[in-house]
């Protein structure tokens, strides 16, 4: 019998992460939200997964534009985090957080400790959920303390 889906994110808050944003752009469109489901795949070549809900607009773009960036987030950035999570202003969140263009033109939040900007190479529907793949096509970095989630709340290193 397959576990209650209460017992099995309850479990899973109890997994200390870094938190990330994804933001996607195809054509003029772009977008982003939060995402929990981040990690490194390979150093050679640099591929990382990111998971996002087939019913949100960051996974159609992701899907129709094939490029995504995630940007993990520093210490100072809880409100990025949040208006990245929030729906009350789903269609203003790039106007709401500072950010460039990446080589291809994705949105890379200003500040972040590093924005990875990647290209998909594949993509697996599980659950509700898309897995991508995406090949690290370029890399900016920033020394600052990271932003952390445990339990349902935000957390810092010390």
């Amino acid at each position: 019998m397959p576990v209650h889906s209460d017992a099995f994110k309850q479990g899973l808050r109890r997994w200390v992460s870094g938190v990330t944003v994804v933001t996607a752009r195809a054509g003029d469109e772009m977008h982003g939200m939060t995402v929990s489901a981040f990690s490194s795949v390979s150093a050679d070549p640099p591929l990382v997964l990111v998971c996002a809900n087939r019913g949100s607009r960051t996974h159609r773009i992701i899907r129709e534009g094939g490029l995504f960036a995630v940007n993990i987030l520093a210490s100072d950035q809880q409100a990025v985090s949040n208006t990245f999570a929030s729906s009350a202003d789903e269609d203003r969140r790039l106007e709401l957080v500072p950010w460039h263009p990446g080589q291809t033109g994705v949105p890379m939040v200003d500040g972040a400790l590093a924005n990875l900007e990647c290209r998909v190479v594949s993509a697996y529907d599980e659950g509700s959920h898309t897995i991508y793949i995406g090949d690290v096509i370029a890399a900016e970095l920033r020394d600052a303390d990271p932003l952390i989630y445990y339990g349902g709340s935000y957390r810092d290193l010390r």
